[in-house]
C-alpha cells in the first residue's frame, strides 16, 4: 500500500503578494548589479523587508533571479513568436519593430537585466539561448528568407536584421540614460515616438525590394 503524498498548500493572497513584492524589488537590484553584484541583503533593503523574509518566500537569490528570467523571456520572445508568414512582410517586420521599442519603454528594467546577464556570461540562460532561442530565431529567419525569395523584400541576412532590430530598438532601454542626456527631451513619449518614426522609415526603405535595384 503506497502513501499518497500530500497536496502543496495553496498559496494565498498575501503570499502573492510578498512575492510580487521581492520580485518587484530584485528586478531593479538585478538590472543595476547583475547576478554577482546582487545580494539578498540589497533585495530585501529595497523591499523594505528582512533578509530572512525574503529567504522564506524564494530560499535564494539565485530562485529570485531564475523566477525573473524565465517570466521575462516568455514575455520578451512574444513579440518575434508572432511574427506570421501568412501575414504582409514589411507589415510583419515594422509590426515587430513597434512591439520591440514599446517593451523597451515599458520594460526598460526587465531589458537591462536580460542585457546584464548575456554582459556576464549567460549564467541562467546559455541553455535556453542556444536551444529554445536559436530555434525560434531560425525558424522566423527562414520565413523572412522566403519573403526574400520570392522578392517581397530586398535581398538580405534574415539573421542579422533580427540582430539588428535587437540593437536599434533595446538601446533605447539599456542606454536611456545616455539617449537622455544627449536628446533631453520632454517626455519620454517623445523618445520613442522619434526613434518610431524613424526606425520604420529607415527599415521601409531598406527592406522594399526595389531598394535592391
Amino acid at each position: 500500500m503506497t502513501t499518497a503524498l500530500p497536496k502543496p498548500k495553496k498559496e494565498t493572497r498575501i503570499q502573492r503578494e510578498k512575492r510580487e513584492v521581492i520580485l518587484e524589488a530584485a528586478l531593479d537590484v538585478f538590472a543595476v548589479h547583475g547576478l554577482r553584484g546582487a545580494t539578498l541583503d540589497k533585495i530585501a533593503a529595497a523591499a523594505g523587508m528582512s533578509k530572512p523574509h525574503v529567504v522564506y518566500y524564494f530560499g535564494s537569490k539565485d530562485a529570485i533571479y531564475t523566477t525573473l528570467l524565465e517570466s521575462l523571456l516568455e514575455r520578451w520572445l512574444s513579440p518575434l513568436k508572432d511574427l506570421s508568414p501568412d501575414g504582409d512582410p514589411m507589415t510583419e517586420i515594422l509590426t515587430y519593430i513597434r512591439r520591440k521599442l514599446q517593451m523597451s519603454r515599458d520594460m526598460a528594467r526587465e531589458s537591462k537585466l536580460f542585457a546584464t546577464e548575456i554582459l556576464h556570461g549567460a549564467p541562467r540562460t546559455a541553455d535556453t539561448l542556444s536551444g529554445d532561442l536559436k530555434a525560434l530565431v531560425d525558424e522566423k529567419a527562414a520565413v523572412i528568407a522566403e519573403w526574400s525569395a520570392q522578392g517581397k523584400l530586398a535581398p538580405l541576412n534574415p539573421h542579422h536584421l533580427i540582430f539588428s532590430i535587437w540593437a536599434m530598438t533595446q538601446h533605447y532601454a539599456d542606454f536611456d540614460i545616455q539617449v537622455r542626456a544627449i536628446l533631453k527631451p520632454a517626455s519620454e513619449d517623445d523618445v520613442f515616438d522619434e526613434a518610431e518614426a524613424f526606425l520604420t522609415t529607415l527599415f521601409s526603405r531598406s527592406l522594399r525590394p526595389e531598394a535592391a535595384e
